[in-house]
């Protein structure tokens, strides 16, 4: 089966109830939250890259595109990135993907995946994959089961059929919501299964279920496909025919309803490490059943979770909790309602609490810039640049801007002359000049940027020409 199965990774998620680490800017499956480094997307895509596997379908929002193609450029990994004009949730996302995979090769299996849970045994995923794969070529949808190692409230459940269709799987008799804890305790003992939420079909299959059981997601997937352009290496859906939609999730839409359903009990370990509660589980813990990240220190406390990126962060005589600490937000909770944090986030955004949703580093395709201080008529900002990237042409109508360059060399044109500035060294670029800053060395370049005028607002910028297509 070498390089039949076409992964189809679903990237588009908020991750909201892993805030304040994880942000509607920034989510979960792009954040380094384990060890090694990379981000759940790139471990993901690399356990789908090998003679298994086809050039991977990815399916995220136009605000996530260029962290997709860094971290997949990071790892020498290439991939279809399809760009959703708006979130409606997985049904829409595996159809898109089904349309795809079934317009490279009419005979397509797919592996629909999140981007953001944690496997460890990568070879034992895809001896499950290979399995789900040769079942969905007789055309069943398969779900892959989780055995449960604990009677959670966090996951949805499988309840399998008594009928073998071979190879440890079988047919699927029903999904279950998350239940209570008691309820949870008796599917335990019934032999239910946890729903990860990925899935293996042909493309073919998928698509008949969903013309017969959710024609206007089918409908509405094909026309958007149909109608996408090329936008540099992405492929952006055609908004209006992709608005038609409905929002529902694969689950909903044809797994609760379709007679073609198949479970397999999966061999790997899985997590989707959903809540700082299941981040905890799975993490190295202390003799006292700590996880401590960053600058932490706790005493007389156990099974807790601290984190902190950047400030001195202490917990004293307390168990069970989960403290995190970002540059503008913490968090405290109780780890056993770690999963309400998504209410919480909500109520923060009914504020229009900006803490919500933006992290304080905001990532550009060039690189990444943070705030350092603001206040009336001015602005001071940290500002890196990847080596050979470039901003933007722009002008600004309420602003002029210093640039300091602490590390690296910058490129500064204002107003059509060229001129290198190195360390120690200031640009100055005065209220409505005509600008643009390149890093032409090897180096990230760094500056620290400070803004005066009457406005200081990300709206203050006239682009007029930008390598990365950006409006």
């Amino acid at each position: 089966m070498a390089g039949e199965i076409i992964p189809i990774i679903m990237a588009g998620g908020a991750g909201t109830r892993l805030w304040p680490v994880s942000r509607d800017t920034m989510p979960k499956q792009f954040i380094s939250l384990l060890e090694g480094g990379e981000s759940t997307f790139q471990a993901t895509i690399r356990r789908v890259t090998g003679a298994d596997f086809g050039r991977p379908i990815v399916i995220t929002s136009n605000d996530f595109r260029f962290i997709c193609a860094e971290q997949l450029a990071a790892i020498g990994v290439e991939a279809d990135i399809v760009l959703e004009p708006e979130r409606k949730d997985s049904a829409p996302a595996v159809a898109v993907g089904a349309v795809l995979a079934k317009a490279r090769n009419e005979a397509a299996v797919c592996l629909a995946l999140a981007a953001d849970h944690l496997i460890r045994d990568a070879a034992a995923f895809v001896a499950d994959a290979r399995t789900a794969a040769r079942l969905a070529k007789d055309g069943r949808i398969m779900t892959l089961g989780i055995r449960p190692s604990e009677p959670s409230t966090e996951y949805g459940y499988v309840r399998v059929g008594a009928e073998s269709i071979g190879d440890n799987a079988y047919v699927l008799d029903a999904f279950v919501e998350k239940p209570d804890r008691a309820t949870a305790e008796r599917y335990l003992a019934e032999g239910y299964v946890w729903n990860s939420g990925n899935f293996a079909f042909s493309a073919g299959a998928m698509l008949e279920e969903l013309t017969r059981l959710a024609p206007a997601v089918v409908e509405a997937a094909e026309a958007a496909v149909q109608k996408s352009v090329r936008d540099l290496d992405f492929i952006r859906l055609d908004p209006a025919a992709f608005a038609a939609a409905p929002k529902i999730s694969i689950d909903y839409a044809v797994m609760e309803k379709t007679a073609r359903a198949g479970v397999l009990f999966a061999a790997f370990d899985w997590s989707d490490i959903g809540s700082w509660g299941s981040l905890h589980a799975v993490k190295p813990q202390d003799a006292a059943g700590n996880v401590l990240e960053g600058d932490a220190a706790v005493l007389d406390t156990t099974h807790s979770l601290v984190r902190s990126e950047g400030m001195l962060t202490t917990v004293v005589g307390l168990s069970d909790v989960v403290v995190v600490a970002t540059h503008d937000a913490v968090l405290v909770a109780d780890r056993r309602r770690a999963a309400s944090v998504k209410d919480l986030v909500t109520k923060l955004k009914a504020e229009k609490r900006p803490q919500a949703s933006e992290h304080l580093r905001i990532h550009r395709p060039w690189g990444w810039y943070q705030r350092i201080d603001i206040g009336p008529r001015f602005q001071v900002k940290h500002i890196t640049v990847k080596p050979g990237a470039t901003l933007s042409l722009q002008r600004h109508h309420h602003r002029a801007e210093h640039w300091v360059v602490v590390h690296g060399t910058a490129e500064v044109t204002i107003d059509g002359e060229v001129k290198l500035y190195h360390e120690n060294e200031a640009a100055y670029l005065p209220i409505g000049c005509v600008h643009r800053m390149h890093n032409p060395g090897k180096i990230d370049l760094k500056i620290i940027e400070v803004q005066v005028g009457s406005y200081t607002g990300e709206d203050d910028i006239v682009r007029i020409e930008d390598v990365y297509a950006r409006g």
